[in-house]
């Protein structure tokens, strides 16, 4: 479908009357209509895929727009909100992320003013009524289970970076949304280039009717891919095309020799280091700004690893920036500011420097105290920036995020060091991507970076308009290799798969407003199960070829003397308890010993039992024996593999509302739902509480809720106990010792919550559903000392926490704490006692540098 987006070339003198008037309509529809009218309000021309699909959202279609990073997917939705405009209906614009709602809210507001643009996350509400609202996708799902009033006006929702549907742990609620949205609703999706783009396309379109699918793989500023490598420190890095150049100088898809050359020659000087002992390297006071990063960056025997610094000093000499520069680490990230600025490297001229000092001053001023800046290191943080450097990562708070965001998009700031969460769609294009590594830490183990990610990376490379080409760069780094690279930089798309499944508060909000069968129903529409669906048939295929390669086994095993199969079947049996069950056995644990003896005498009866129907089996008389058998083996084979195929294909046939029942059971089990007839059930107060839940851990918090633990708890203590449910711990960070510091009640009732956790998870692992994540009071101490009045400085000394993920969980807590409030009707006695102390708990934890939305 990609670049097909071209008028008919049918001359009109070959159409009949009825098609030319068709053509001239359509033709008239085109500078006349919504589109032309936005075609016309323009700067520029729109690409063909741009046309084609604002098009067909004037039609009344839904559309979903696949194409890479900086081709203008955008376009189509600024046409959502104008076509919503022109007809007085609402316009959702839902992200996946907060920073790119505000983004996103700011750009609107600057084009159809303040009183007409709302924005909803977590933790802002503006205008929350107005015609064009930017939200969060888990904002629009809650209203979609609370039934808004708002929704009834609504005509268009955007799906911004709708391929987010596949990340694990928040992708279900983009499927949520598509399912349960009005039926009058279109939907806009966003999506990059994803290889099952049709099967996504197919999927919306049996949800939600009719879907235009516009894919162009065509980027607006092509690629060039370069390796960087360096002899040593005393030689200058060298930037080496990825691919050849034909003779007019366009790159090919063949790897370039001299890259290949070159590698080899720097493997013998590594080869010729290693012989030499280490003796070059034990001096590294190289020349300004070219110096290793220490014992790591050079192994002896291995290509010299280039500095970041001497990385960055070379795109700057090749006019390559800005660049945004990727590395996998926060503390990576952090570390290539420091070195750069160490160096001595300055990327901006004295004016540019001025220009940031005023900037960031400005955008800071009465937004943080004093001793807050003073904590967050804002002195260093300002001074890396008027050199022209940055980091950008989850653990930066979100103020100084916005200033980098805001500099880099004047030009101001040169080089951005980030982790790929800058990859996901913030505005932040630029000429150069640097890759320091082709893998990554995947919280197990290092891993290669998948084409997919690799794509999301690299599309930042290129602005439209102003750049003619965009470079991607990736270090030269221990057992990298060139086919590796272009193995990810040659495929450009990548699949789009469900994480759809089934939560305890979904069961509750679908059983709310529907029967238990429409329940079933509607989770059979989710993506999760149209998928498997769509593998399950070809596993019928597979299982009718095996059924009729049975039958013809079995006719041709035919036995005067007996029933062949079964005596095939005893003789497997036989075969799998002397092997299979007897090795189980000897793996099995058991409380004593005289259970074990006895669980190995009952195999020894039953294998005993086995031989004796094997030689007395009719069968065995038949003089044709050896040749029946060898037709009777096959069929066993056979018969094997129909199992597996059938077992497969029980799996994925009704697989998600089968979770959904499972789901049902537990909740049944505890009291959330009563079964009111063969068919249908019933919401009790439990069921209403858990509803308004909105949590990883929903179950076990309504558990918690509901038997009162948390009702004595002062509001510090509150916040400490609930911070539990919503922290986990990052791989390498120490948290502060909290058991000095906790009260009776605060002890007691996180013991309690531990005891609720485990039934949830013994229930779930029953079930066999996936087991919750543990309870985490890491943060504990940290909180409760944030919420009796600490200053940010205080409850960061002792722990290695960054202030960025401090306020991420402490928000996240603060939505918890509020849920909390809101639930307080369904709370039972102590409701009410306990909901005054949740607010006062919210309010003691959102202040200061946790208020701060960086929304104005």
């Amino acid at each position: 479908m990609s670049g097909r987006h071209q008028d008919s070339q049918e001359s009109d003198q070959t159409l009949s009357p009825s098609q030319r008037y068709a053509r001239f309509s359509k033709r008239r529809k085109r500078i006349t209509g919504a589109s032309g009218r936005f075609q016309n309000m323009q700067p520029f021309a729109l690409d063909g895929f741009q046309v084609e699909a604002i098009e067909a959202l004037e039609d009344g279609q839904n559309v979903l727009v696949a194409a890479p990073t900086g081709a203008g997917k955008t376009i189509v939705a600024d046409f959502a909100v104008f076509l919503a405009h022109e007809q007085n209906v609402k316009t959702f614009y839902t992200t996946p992320i907060k920073a790119l709602s505000n983004q996103k809210y700011h750009d609107l507001v600057a084009r159809y003013g303040e009183d007409h643009v709302g924005l909803l996350t977590g933790d802002t509400s503006i205008n929350s009524e107005a015609d064009i609202v930017v939200m969060t996708t888990e904002v629009l799902r809650n209203m979609l289970y609370e039934r808004s009033s708002t929704l009834s006006a609504l005509r268009y929702v955007v799906l911004d970076e709708v391929h987010f549907l596949a990340d694990k742990f928040r992708g279900p609620v983009w499927e949520e949304v598509i399912i349960h949205l009005p039926s009058s609703t279109r939907i806009v999706g966003l999506s990059a280039t994803v290889s099952n783009v049709e099967d996504f396309s197919d999927w919306i379109s049996s949800v939600r009717g009719k879907t235009k699918l516009v894919v162009s793989e065509r980027r607006p500023v092509p690629l060039e891919q370069h390796v960087l490598v360096q002899a040593d420190r005393h030689t200058e890095p060298e930037i080496i095309d990825l691919y050849r150049h034909d003779g007019s100088g366009r790159q090919t898809n063949r790897i370039n020799h001299g890259l290949i050359n070159r590698l080899s020659q720097l493997n013998r000087q590594g080869e010729s280091r290693r012989s030499a002992r280490g003796q070059a390297g034990n001096h590294r006071h190289g020349r300004h700004g070219r110096g290793g990063e220490g014992p790591q960056s050079r192994r002896q025997g291995e290509r010299y690893r280039p500095s970041r610094a001497a990385v960055v000093d070379e795109l700057d000499f090749m006019d390559m920036l800005p660049g945004i520069y990727f590395i996998f680490s926060r503390t990576g990230c952090d570390q290539a500011v420091q070195q750069c600025t160490r160096a001595g490297l300055q990327l901006t001229t004295d004016t540019e420097a001025r220009r940031i000092r005023q900037i960031v001053d400005s955008m800071a001023e009465g937004q943080l105290s004093r001793d807050d800046l003073k904590a967050l290191g804002f002195a260093q943080f300002r001074f890396a920036l008027e050199q022209g450097f940055a980091a950008h990562h989850a653990g930066v708070v979100t103020l100084f995020r916005q200033i980098v965001e805001h500099l880099f998009e004047l030009g101001l700031v040169k080089v951005v060091f980030a982790t790929e969460t800058l990859a996901l769609g913030i505005n932040m294009p630029a000429r150069c991507v640097v890759v320091e590594k082709l893998e990554k830490f995947d919280g197990t183990g290092h891993v290669g970076l998948t084409p997919g990610e690799f794509t999301q990376l690299t599309g930042r490379a290129g602005r439209r308009g102003i750049d003619d080409i965009g470079h991607v760069v990736v270090v030269d780094h221990r057992d990298f290799s060139p086919e590796t690279m272009a193995a990810l930089s040659s495929k450009r798309v990548y699949p789009l798969h469900s994480s759809f499944k089934p939560t305890f508060n979904m069961a509750v909000n679908l059983l709310n407003s529907s029967t238990y069968d429409r329940a079933r129903k509607t989770l059979d529409h989710s993506f999760a199960q149209w998928e498997a669906n769509r593998s399950s048939s070809e596993l019928e295929a597979r299982i009718q070829t095996l059924t009729e390669a049975l039958d013809g086994y079995r006719e041709a095993a035919q036995c005067s003397h007996g029933d062949l199969i079964e005596f095939m079947e005893i003789r497997a049996d036989l075969s799998s308890a002397q092997k299979n069950e007897r090795r189980q056995l000897k793996k099995q644990r058991f409380s004593n010993e005289r259970e074990r003896t006895q669980a190995f005498r009952n195999l020894d009866e039953r294998i005993e039992q086995l031989r004796e129907k094997e030689r007395n089996h009719p069968c065995r008389q038949c003089p044709d024996l050896p040749r029946h058998m060898r037709w009777g083996n096959r069929w066993i084979r056979e018969h094997k593999e129909l199992q597996k195929a059938e077992d497969r294909y029980e799996s994925r046939t009704g697989s998600v509302s089968r979770q959904f029942d499972r789901i049902c059971t537990i909740l049944t089990d505890l009291g959330y739902i009563r079964q009111i007839d063969l068919e249908d059930y019933q919401l009790t107060r439990r069921g209403q509480l858990l509803r308004r839940i909105y949590s990883e851990q929903d179950l076990t918090l309504a558990q918690i809720l509901d038997k009162g633990i948390l009702d004595d708890l002062e509001p510090e203590e509150l916040a400490a106990a609930v911070s539990g449910l919503v922290y986990e711990s990052r791989r390498g960070v120490a948290d502060r010792d909290d058991s000095r510091r906790q009260s009776a009640p605060l002890a007691g009732a996180i013991a309690s919550m531990n005891r609720e956790w485990e039934l949830v998870r013994d229930e779930c692992e029953d079930a066999g559903l996936d087991l919750p994540g543990e309870l985490d009071f890491g943060l504990g101490r940290t909180v409760y000392d944030w919420a009796c009045g600490d200053s940010l400085a205080t409850i960061l000394k002792d722990t290695d926490l960054t202030a960025g993920d401090f306020v991420r969980n402490a928000k996240r807590l603060s939505d918890v704490l509020t849920q909390i409030v809101q639930a307080e009707p369904f709370l039972g006695s102590g409701g009410h006692s306990l909901a005054l102390r949740a607010s006062m708990a919210a309010n003691q934890v959102n202040r200061g540098i946790v208020a701060y939305t960086g929304v104005e």
